[in-house]
């Protein structure tokens, strides 16, 4: 350990008392000299020997104070708002179906998802805006299609993705297959614009070809939380649909499951362009993740990669100096900061690098806080023993002044 960090444990000593011999690791905060707001990214050496909640992070300066931060996890972007939305006046026009949505009670949407009957059909889709139901200008907000290939085992879609609207009535206008009476039901939603910040987790999966299953083993880093699994799909393979099952390393454990796939072709005249290629985790946190591709009587798929992923956690603060991050205190309370309560993240916040982890010279570790009989069993037990041998020769001499009288 160098003479600085010598010197700075004697005043983290000093000034915070007690509580900085209780973590067991320390790591330097790199800002660099820079001012504003900072923050740092949380790494796969802290989530194994931190709190799986993080509550133990502490940041403290040089000068030996505490220094206020604000955990983030970057999830980005979510669905809010969804809501189901009157279909009215389904009918046909000319050889189109053709129907209305009720929009007045959202404020804004950007997409809306059909409920149909019909299966097995390509139709191309016109979405107009307008608000009044009975106006004559109506304003194209999309062309696409929505499809559904049950016959050829690859799913469908009958969500329409439209830029950010306010029109209180949609018209939607079909061509093809799909019948007045097809349209069952909507919802409306919006999606915020924020997109999740993703990290990689440093770890490198065994791959193996088994009777009909493709499994990719993964050994996990200690306590890191996995949240998405990516695959990257070679550009040449056709179209599949896979369904895909998560396990741990005892072939026991039913974690999440999904499935990949991939379509791309023209139908009915029309162009189908759609591919899903990760799947959620959860939050998962196994030492060893196996993941299995069931193939069925098709040959593997052409995957050239996979990543196990999670969202960023980022710890923001406001500091020109570099402080020191501590953790490995497993009874300490999260931290109640008024910077927290108030955050906002600033777009030109500045990412700070952790140094190498250290361990605390100073560590202690806490007091036994346990009560006395916890401590010492033995002393306890002895105790008992010798109070029941007590009451027992008390005893027999009570019976035998008893028998004598």
């Amino acid at each position: 350990m160098s003479m600085k960090a010598f010197f700075l444990f004697a005043a983290l000593s000093v000034f915070v008392g007690a509580s900085v011999p209780y973590f067991k690791y320390l790591r330097e905060v790199q800002v660099g000299g820079a001012s504003g707001q900072h923050y740092f990214v949380v790494d796969e050496t802290v989530w194994q020997h931190a709190r799986p909640d993080l509550g133990d992070l502490r940041l403290y300066a040089a000068d030996g104070h505490e220094v206020p931060y604000a955990l983030s996890t970057e999830r980005g972007s979510s669905e809010t708002d969804q809501k189901d939305v009157k279909v009215l006046q389904p009918g046909v026009v000319g050889d189109k179906t053709q129907f209305f949505l009720d929009m007045s009670d959202l404020a804004e949407y950007d997409r809306i998802t059909l409920k149909l009957r019909a299966r097995n059909f390509v139709s191309k889709v016109r979405v107009e805006g307008q608000d009044d139901l009975h106006g004559a200008h109506w304003s194209t907000l999309a062309n696409t299609i929505v499809y559904d290939l049950s016959d050829d085992n690859l799913g469908g879609n009958t969500t329409l993705r439209l830029p950010v609207t306010r029109y209180k009535y949609l018209r939607i206008t079909l061509e093809g297959a799909v019948k007045p009476a097809d349209i069952e039901a909507a919802t409306a939603n919006i999606k915020e614009e924020e997109k999740a910040v993703w990290r990689n987790i440093s770890s490198e999966p065994k791959r193996e070809e088994q009777n009909k299953e493709t499994v990719f083993t993964f050994s996990v880093p200690a306590n890191v939380p996995l949240e998405r699994l990516e695959f990257t799909i070679d550009a040449a393979q056709p179209n599949f649909k896979r369904e895909v099952e998560i396990q741990n390393g005892e072939n026991d454990w039913p974690g999440p499951s999904g499935e990949l796939s991939r379509v791309h072709m023209l139908r009915h005249g029309q162009k189908i362009d759609f591919e899903q290629s990760t799947l959620d985790l959860g939050g998962i946190r196994p030492d060893v993740l196996k993941v299995v591709i069931h193939n069925g009587d098709d040959p593997p798929l052409k995957i050239t990669g996979v990543r196990l992923e999670q969202y960023e956690r980022r710890a923001y603060f406001n500091s020109s100096d570099s402080p020191h991050l501590y953790y490995g205190d497993e009874k300490l309370d999260e931290p109640v900061y008024d910077y927290a309560k108030l955050f906002q993240a600033e777009a030109n916040a500045t990412q700070s690098q952790l140094g190498a982890e250290q361990t605390n010279t100073a560590f202690t570790g806490r007091p036994d806080e346990r009560p006395w009989s916890d401590k010492h069993p033995a002393v306890l037990w002895i105790a008992i023993v010798a109070a029941v041998l007590v009451l027992g020769v008390m005893a027999l001499r009570s019976m035998k002044n008893t028998t004598a009288a």
